[in-house]
């Protein structure tokens, strides 16, 4: 994810805070979720639909980060707001240091745009920090080129009682993988909650309905914990967005 870092450490009790390290750590001792991880399936990122899902890119001085985006329109890309937010150094990264890479496999891409502008919720962001209210976490990515013009986009749906995960993981960011089927339900905050195999890397990274061949927008993700089940994740409806161009 572009903010490796976990976030929303001072939410209210009973929302999720995504213990990254906890789940399939990287050179710890944790295995949490690994093997379900490791079994999602690669996906051929440079056919369609898969193409429309891509990397979302930042390399600083010192630091080369992901999140997973998506295309749902010729320059509209959805990914978490907190993929866009610099942790260390509180504050949020430039749009020109952030770059959309569709259909990233193996180091190849199908195609690229840097970022012109991003919009976040009008409550996000006050003061210049990162407000970890779960219904905030969501940003829309304006990209230079239009790339859904050649490349192709997702439609955006409703969710329904259960979805798949497409996202560059942690475990293995250079492959576009994909989880199995995973039931979610709503809360009373409008969020779905559903316990799927993600991880670090995955923020941002499209809750699918529909077949594989004809997969539609029904969320993303926004935050992880493990738990005794498995992953436990929260996803934010693309009802929850402004999808609206300025």
């Amino acid at each position: 994810m572009l903010a490796l870092l976990p976030i929303g450490a001072g939410q209210a009790q009973g929302v999720l805070t995504p213990d990254y390290d906890g789940i399939c750590g990287l050179g710890r001792q944790s295995d949490t979720g690994c093997a379900d991880i490791r079994a999602r399936r690669i996906a051929d990122a440079a056919q369609a639909p898969w193409r429309a899902i891509g990397r979302v890119n930042f390399a600083g001085p010192e630091t080369r980060l992901h999140c997973t985006g998506v295309l749902v329109a010729e320059r509209l890309v959805l990914t978490a707001a907190h993929c866009l937010y610099n942790q260390a150094r509180k504050r949020w990264i430039p749009p020109g240091a952030v770059q959309f890479v569709a259909g990233y496999q193996r180091g190849e891409a199908t195609a690229s745009s840097p970022v012109r502008r991003y919009r976040l919720d009008p409550k996000q962001g006050v003061g210049g920090g990162f407000h970890p209210d779960l219904a905030l976490d969501w940003a829309v990515l304006e990209l230079v080129q239009p790339l859904g013009r050649s490349i192709g986009m997702l439609p955006v749906t409703l969710p329904g009682e259960s979805g798949f995960v497409a996202g560059y993981s942690g475990l293995r960011p250079h492959v576009l993988s994909v989880t199995g089927e995973c039931p979610v339900s709503r809360g009373t905050d409008g969020a779905l909650r559903g316990i799927c195999p993600v991880m670090r890397g995955d923020s941002g990274a499209p809750l699918l309905s529909g077949s594989p061949e004809q997969p539609a927008v029904a969320a993303i993700v926004s935050r992880i914990a493990p738990t005794a089940e498995g992953v436990s994740v929260l996803f934010l409806p693309v009802a929850m967005f402004d999808l609206n161009q300025e």
